[in-house]
């Protein structure tokens, strides 16, 4: 049977840690702070990240180098036969376009595989989940990347914001708007899905109302779109992301998700730094992934 590597990058919320127990390869995205650079998980903690974010200074983000991908790829290659390697959705970034022209190059094409599959943070971990369910059912490369990219966009991720001034910073609402959302304690919700994060519910005012929001949102998609695939609604994963590092209210809404969906587990982890830098600390998000296809 083919040897295949699993390589990802930590906008997939992963930490080094999580990738050496899970046995994946996991690529720290890099982040410029007041134009010094920072590797996440390497040397910028959630911690400092935050708090450097809190103190006002200019945060930005960046791409791996595809040297260090390419790197990667010829370590793994030296034991495995294939490398299936998820970086963020290509609609918000350009890693994983320039990742896929590297893939296509003579040394590497047929044996490293970019998933585009429109996936950030918790939805991007379940791929690799459903990635690692294939490779031990003994399926094919080909069939794993075809499940995987055909699969891919069957995934919601909705995220409740605490403050609107990271939206404001990054030039996706007005000043004016930000200050009036702050005097009416307005608790919007953003969706993101493949391209773009995006405006929901704007105008609701409570944590409980925004949590309602998200679930009654995942539950639409359960009944609806991902309901069409297969006629089922019992074969999706529930997810929780959270940013900054309270956990409180993120566990309460794994506890309330598991309640309300009559499920025993709810995958939490926190939001990539990349997302975090649009949504500020205290944001909380869930998301709904459809399970891949049974095992023929």
């Amino acid at each position: 049977m083919s040897k295949i590597a699993i390589m990802t990058d930590s906008n997939s919320s992963l930490s080094q840690n999580d990738g050496k127990a899970m046995g994946i390869t996991v690529v720290p995205m890099p982040f410029f702070i007041d134009g010094e650079e920072y590797l996440e998980d390497i040397n910028l903690t959630q911690e400092d990240f935050f708090k450097k974010l809190d103190s006002g200074l200019s945060v930005s983000t960046s791409q791996p180098a595809i040297g260090l991908i390419t790197s990667i790829w010829d370590d793994l290659l030296k034991e495995n036969d294939y490398v299936v390697y998820f970086p963020m959705s290509s609609g918000l970034s350009k890693s994983c376009e320039t990742a896929t022209k590297e893939a296509q190059k003579d040394e590497y094409k047929g044996k490293v595989f970019v998933i585009d599959n429109g996936r950030i943070s918790v939805p991007q971990i379940q791929a690799i989940l459903d990635c690692q369910e294939m490779i031990k059912r003994g399926y094919d490369i080909e069939k794993i990347v075809k499940i995987l990219t055909e699969n891919g966009m069957n995934h919601d991720i909705f995220i409740m914001l605490d403050t609107l001034e990271y939206l404001r910073k990054g030039g996706r609402i007005t000043a004016a708007a930000a200050k009036l959302g702050g005097f009416l304690k307005l608790k919007p919700v953003l969706m993101i899905k493949g391209e773009k994060l995006d405006s929901y519910k704007m105008r609701n005012r409570t944590i409980d109302g925004a949590k309602k929001i998200v679930m009654d949102a995942c539950r639409a998609c359960i009944e609806g779109y991902m309901k069409k695939i297969d006629g089922r609604v019992d074969n999706v994963h529930l997810e929780v992301a959270y940013s900054g590092t309270d956990t409180t209210e993120a566990k309460l809404l794994q506890e309330l998700i598991k309640k309300e969906f009559n499920v025993t587990e709810v995958r939490m982890a926190p939001l990539s730094l990349s997302v975090a830098c649009h949504t500020g600390p205290g944001a909380l998000g869930m998301a709904v992934c459809k399970a891949i296809p049974d095992e023929e």
